[in-house]
């Protein structure tokens, strides 16, 4: 058996010293922004896990932008854990195998949990360690808050306004943040990046405008870096395209 103890990454809870009731319990393998080993007992009838917004703070949140806000849901039934995939935009998989959303299935020892095809992983059991624990109060989520991005775009004007700074956009610049934020929230194929940042290119082998991806990554890179990392939240999914995760202001 693969065990993933503890590893210090979770905050200690008015319980530390003590032991919980058992009944089940997860630890996070991967899922900004907690780290690896993090540990929560699900000891409430429903525990929601999503993506922390302004709108709406799930019981257990996450901040990449890939998992939706109401991804899905555990419940306790008949001294069984059940989980529920909420009709995720990107997907619940449990072992492996996709779920089918609004369907139960009850969950076993061991299972391993991925969200949005592992940019979140969860390790399942029923099992408890021999030992006190320091638990990650699911209470610490509710704290969080969604930055609030100083940011306003003015598309005529190719340039964006970040803290009061305006800074013009270049042609490609310009092109490449239009179609990440035309899709806000949403993944942005590789090939719908080239095609409408580089029209001028001759297609390539499968019709795709030929550029390479070290000539898009350091566009990328370019707008990070010029604008700020916290300005643009762009986040790559490895040979599919790139999300933009935004709540920005345009006119």
């Amino acid at each position: 058996m693969e065990s993933f103890p503890n590893t210090g990454g979770s905050l200690p809870s008015q319980t530390e010293g003590t032991r919980l009731e058992n009944f089940a319990c997860l630890y996070v393998i991967r899922g900004e922004p907690y780290r690896s080993g993090t540990y929560v007992n699900l000891t409430a009838d429903e525990t929601l896990f999503g993506r922390v917004s302004n709108r709406m703070t799930p019981d257990l949140a996450f901040t990449n932008a890939f998992i939706s806000r109401r991804h899905f849901v555990i419940r306790k039934e008949r001294d069984k854990a059940v989980l529920y995939d909420l009709g995720s935009r990107h997907g619940t998989e449990i072992n492996g195998a996709r779920l089918t959303p609004h369907y139960p299935y009850p969950l076993n020892n061991f299972d391993i949990i991925k969200l949005a095809k592992g940019m979140a992983v969860l390790h399942f059991t029923y099992s408890f360690a021999d030992h006190t624990l320091e638990i990650e109060p699911l209470s610490i989520t509710r704290q969080m808050e969604v930055p609030q991005l100083p940011l306003t775009i003015h598309w005529e004007k190719r340039e964006c306004v970040v803290e009061g700074k305006r800074i013009p956009m270049s042609e490609k610049e310009y092109l490449l943040i239009r179609v990440l934020h035309e899709n806000a929230n949403r993944l942005v194929p590789l090939e719908e990046i080239k095609s409408r940042v580089w029209p001028e290119r001759s297609p390539g082998a499968e019709g795709v405008p030929d550029v390479t991806l070290d000539e898009l990554n350091a566009l990328i890179y370019r707008v990070r870096k010029k604008y700020g990392k916290d300005t643009f939240l762009i986040s790559a999914v490895r040979g599919s395209g790139y999300v933009l995760e935004s709540e920005s202001k345009s006119s």
